[in-house]
């Protein structure tokens, strides 16, 4: 999911309107010191010349003669997180699955109620699917496509329905660009996103919202969608060519910041409603808000929809920010941000830095846009979402910290590299207090010289695995946030990458097998009885040699159906061929065994094989770019294939 700015503090943060204000200050401000990242508080601009003001000034130091500090940077860093969820520690039954109380499987979230974007939907009766930029109706009863949407060049990769209504994520394949000046080069999005309100009974798109941010994830409640995309600012910057050198590009470039209107930083957006269209500046200069330090080259902006009405603009929210990372609960978002695109400062290459990760709370327990209610800072990054957790009023948050060293920057042949800080994993616990998420306890030491791989948190246990060679799986006692503890460990070969509660005290992990040297051999599914904290224990393993699975990176391709213990993935072999199928596995009492692979029918798996499978009534549906095929869950028998023709 990429890297930045963050904040804390309190108030309102952005409401939006059309924005816009033309004033420029004629005096150039002095240039923001070197970014360092402390206690985070935000502030809101009052006024758009003040905005205008303090933008410049944060951006100055990064200008360079080729725009901003040349590249990006991107962190190659050992870092990660992970985490546990729910279970008392003197309970045995830490490891519980939501209650199961409907005939089909939903997405598999993070937070039972909250939903998250995937590429298929079901309500039991219907399954909506996005493959091949169309979105597709398939009536259960009938087993027949009964409907199609042709989204034409946009990549649409995610969705979410709520009644009938489906709000498609994709690709925006032309940037929202202003009107440019001949020969000036600009630093634009390549690329924005579009939001696709779709109606499944009339199965057309009413309505459209383009803007040019980058998307970084969604969740929804109810009918209720939130949406949170990054932007870029679009200056246009000069670089050294036959005509101009590094000096003259730099001395132009200067200016060009000095020059650019506030609009250049504010993300735009394109709104096309059953044909009446608007456009313009997405969020009022005047309510968004911003940490006392930053960069200045990246702006956050978290957009509520209620998919039961017209799609609008979003209610935007914005922070001068950056974001990687979103959590929610129902009534809690949270958007981390590890700085990791933090711009260079020219001739001051930073070869490696500690790494610090800003996290901010919005309030969405309301109708309406979410509300900013606190920020905070821990050290080091994170894995993913499951990092975060959040329970009884207190943030728990998995890390790694260790040195990050750059990918990109070139070492002078005369400089010898600091040495690196040996990487170590945390559970951070964070409570809020006023408008600051402050530390309430932590337990280090997790995992030295490894990284996180993956992490669950359930009720006050905690679940984290780190990997080099072998695959640590340690489970913590959070149940007094001051002092969270590890209290007990299990070093096995391979590492799972994705965990998950099997009910009675037992966990499932899904990840590879490894050799004790720690080079992977294929996917592996791990049972493991967790009901005594102190002594965690693997009792059954089941290993594909070369194979790999989608669910390591993706837990929405993890299917597990606690009333018959069935587990499905989908897993790529390769051996004497490609092979892809939907791996089913049967988890009973300490047990793991295979019930079979459902295989799409021959010349149809072009699009590498299933990549979802649905529990409906007393059938799989497994759904690929091809098709949808049905099959029995007792014996697997294949009932119906249903092509996705052209």
């Amino acid at each position: 999911m990429n890297g930045r700015k963050l904040l804390a503090g309190a108030g309102a943060l952005a409401l939006a309107g059309v924005c816009v204000s033309s004033a420029v200050r004629d005096e150039t401000p002095a240039p923001t010191p070197i970014v360092d990242y402390g206690p985070v508080r935000l502030v809101a601009f009052d006024s758009c010349d003040n905005a205008l003001a303090e933008l410049r000034n944060a951006m100055a130091p990064y200008v360079s003669a080729y725009g901003i500090g040349g590249q990006p940077r991107i962190f190659a860093t050992e870092d990660s997180a992970g985490v546990a969820q729910k279970g008392m520690p003197d309970a045995p039954t830490a490891a519980t699955p939501p209650a199961q109380q409907q005939d089909h499987s939903t997405t598999n979230v993070h937070e039972q109620g909250v939903d998250e974007p995937d590429i298929v939907k079901t309500d039991g009766k219907r399954v909506v699917s996005i493959a091949d930029g169309k979105l597709r109706v398939v009536d259960v009863a009938s087993r027949t496509v009964t409907g199609t949407v042709d989204l034409g060049d946009r990549y649409a990769n995610q969705l979410l329905v709520s009644g009938d209504r489906a709000l498609v994520v994709a690709n925006s394949p032309v940037p929202i660009m202003e009107k440019r000046v001949p020969g000036r080069p600009s630093f634009a999005p390549e690329s924005g996103t579009e939001l696709i309100l779709v109606d499944l009974k009339a199965l057309k798109q009413i309505g459209s919202l383009k803007t040019d941010g980058f998307y970084l994830d969604a969740r929804q409640i109810g009918g209720t969608a939130r949406v949170v995309v990054r932007s870029q600012p679009r200056l246009q910057w000069v670089y050294p060519d036959e005509t101009t050198n590094e000096a003259g590009a730099l001395r132009r470039n200067k200016e060009i910041l000095q020059s650019e209107p506030i609009t250049s930083w504010l993300p735009r957006y394109e709104l096309d409603q059953n044909g009446a269209k608007s456009s313009g500046t997405l969020v009022d200069c005047a309510n968004v808000s911003h940490p006392a330090v930053h960069s200045a080259t990246s702006m956050l902006t978290v957009l509520t929809f209620e998919l039961s009405g017209q799609l609008g603009t979003g209610q935007p929210v914005s922070i001068v920010a950056d974001g990687d990372t979103v959590y929610g609960t129902d009534r809690s978002l949270y958007i981390a941000d590890d700085h990791r695109l933090l711009p260079e400062l020219p001739g001051k290459p930073q070869v490696q830095r500690p790494v610090t990760t800003a996290i901010h709370q919005f309030d969405i327990s309301q109708a309406g846009p979410p509300k900013h209610v606190a920020s905070g800072d821990v050290n080091g990054t994170l894995l993913n979402q499951y990092s975060l957790s959040e329970y009884d009023g207190v943030l728990r948050v998995a890390t790694t910290t260790g040195t990050a060293t750059p990918c990109c920057v070139r070492m002078p042949s005369d400089v010898v590299p600091p040495p690196s800080a040996p990487t170590e994993s945390f559970v951070t616990t964070l409570r809020r207090s006023g408008n600051a998420l402050t530390k309430e306890g932590q337990s280090a030491g997790l995992g030295k010289g490894e990284r996180i791989y993956s992490v669950r948190f359930i009720g006050k246990i905690g679940y984290v695995v780190t990997f080099r060679q072998t695959d640590p799986l340690y489970t913590l006692d959070l149940s007094d946030p001051k002092q969270p503890r590890v209290t007990g460990e299990l070093k096995i070969n391979g590492f799972s990458a994705y965990l998950h509660p099997a009910g009675d005290g037992k966990l499932i992990g899904v990840g590879q097998e490894a050799t004790d040297q720690g080079r992977v051999t294929g996917t592996q599914v791990s049972l493991f009885d967790v009901g005594n904290p102190a002594s965690p224990q693997r009792v059954a393993q089941y290993h594909l040699p070369d194979s790999n699975s989608e669910a390591q990176f993706d837990p929405h391709a993890f299917l597990f159906w606690p009333s018959d213990g069935t587990l499905v993935i989908p897993v790529t072999q390769y051996r004497t061929n490609y092979e892809a199928s939907s791996l089913v596995l049967k988890v009973e009492g300490n047990q793991i065994r295979e019930t079979g692979k459902i295989v799409e029918p021959a010349n149809q798996n072009y699009g590498g094989g299933a990549r979802r499978t649905i529990v409906i009534g007393d059938q799989f549906w497994s759904i690929s770019q091809a098709g949808v095929q049905v099959n029995a869950r007792n014996g697997l028998a294949q009932q119906s294939w249903l092509p996705f023709t052209q």
